[in-house]
């Protein structure tokens, strides 16, 4: 791999698109590692919002190039530059590769959510769980649709099974986590948040939805103290504030000045 490539790659997972653009692109210009380039460049494009320009060096390479994560890339450039039944005839391709791709289901799920079939996404992720019965990715992808299709219940039970065999997969713990609660099990809910933070304590949407669990029990010094904690490491306080109020027993602040006081622990 060149160094040119090498720095594209750095600069893509630190979030800075437009130079993994510039990178990417000198090295395809030199006709250089045409598929990793490729992907490279289709990547920083769509981070910025140009799904159009990220087809063409994408479709260029899978002319040559059967890599399916490729392909699946391609296929969600298609679908975010509107070219629905394009983007469906690649994913579907890969989806039909042997070995059973994971993320090829996932995609083609997405896609068709995208468009408005619910049940045919549905329908496309049970079918590679036909096929790979245990394959975590593909039920991890099936309760987050569950949830989106607002059928807590299945998705609660998918993600109980999830949890069983892989307590510390953390997607799935997390999905559990969002289930119990919108089933009305706060508790429960609290327990896997907080399991959920001891193995990314970072995570402030994981903090803020223990704090909400913590106050519909009624332990709000508790809850109150953890959404204090995780507002000092954040930007802005408006989520927090938008937490402590969603709740049936949290705060609401008539002015935003007690809001911020509050959460500096320094309340009115």
């Amino acid at each position: 791999m060149s160094p040119t490539l090498r720095q594209a790659i750095v600069a893509l997972r630190a979030g800075r698109a437009k130079e993994a653009e510039s990178l990417a692109s000198a090295v395809l210009a030199r006709g250089e590692e045409n598929s990793l380039a490729a992907k490279i460049l289709g990547q920083a494009l769509m981070l910025q919002g140009r799904a159009e320009a990220a087809t063409r060096p994408l479709e260029q390479a899978a002319r040559g190039d059967n890599d399916p994560e490729l392909r699946i890339l391609l296929g969600r450039a298609l679908g975010d530059a509107g070219r629905e039944a394009e983007a469906l005839d690649v994913l579907n391709q890969v989806a039909g590769h042997s070995p059973l791709i994971p993320q090829s289901f996932l995609a083609l799920a997405d896609q068709l959510w995208k468009m408005g079939r619910a049940g045919d996404a549905v329908a496309r992720l049970e079918e590679g769980l036909s096929l790979a019965p245990d394959e975590t990715l593909l039920k991890i992808g099936l309760g987050y649709l569950h949830l989106r299709r607002h059928d807590h219940v299945s998705a609660r039970a998918l993600f109980a099974e999830i949890h069983a065999t892989a307590p510390d997969q953390y997607d799935g713990l997390v999905g559990l986590a969002i289930a119990s609660a919108l089933n009305g099990a706060f508790a429960e809910a609290a327990e896997l948040y907080r399991h959920a933070l001891a193995l990314r304590p970072g995570d402030l949407t994981a903090r803020i939805n223990l704090a909400k669990c913590l106050l519909e029990i009624g332990e709000r010094e508790a809850g109150d103290r953890v959404i204090c904690e995780a507002a000092r490491t954040a930007r802005q306080a408006a989520p927090f504030v938008t937490a402590l109020a969603d709740t049936a027993h949290g705060r609401f602040f008539l002015r935003p000045s007690a809001a911020r006081q509050f959460l500096r622990g320094n309340p009115d």
